[in-house]
């Protein structure tokens, strides 16, 4: 566009990411951000109760994975544990106190956890 032009709107620039510079339908910005995994690289094993009518569970967090990898990992870490579990938001969740076997075990695949809380 003209500098000096008179024109209030355009779709000239509008449609366009401004990351990339693509047009909006062929970005693909939002979908690596979309896949792009969770966490911080600190792996931390804790306890919590809260919430659970005194139930306790082992969380897992900071983990690098995406979403479906974390779910495979899950799976693996409920049956060297013998006990249920599930993924939320990026947490992997293990009921009972596991901390102990789950540091060890994510240790071995080389995950640099550590026990976090009390």
């Amino acid at each position: 566009m003209k500098t000096g032009s008179t024109r209030v709107y355009s779709t000239e620039t509008g449609s366009l990411c401004s990351a990339c510079g693509n047009k909006l339908s062929a970005c693909k910005c939002k979908k690596m951000a979309a896949s792009r995994v969770s966490g911080d690289g600190k792996v931390r094993v804790s306890r919590e109760s809260k919430g659970r009518k005194g139930r306790g569970v082992s969380l897992i967090s900071g983990l690098p994975l995406a979403e479906k990898e974390l779910k495979i990992l899950a799976k693996k870490l409920k049956q060297i544990c013998g006990s249920g579990g599930a993924v939320k938001h990026g947490i992997i969740e293990i009921q009972g106190e596991h901390r102990d076997k789950l540091v060890t075990e994510l240790n071995k695949l080389g995950y640099p956890a550590i026990k976090a809380g009390g």
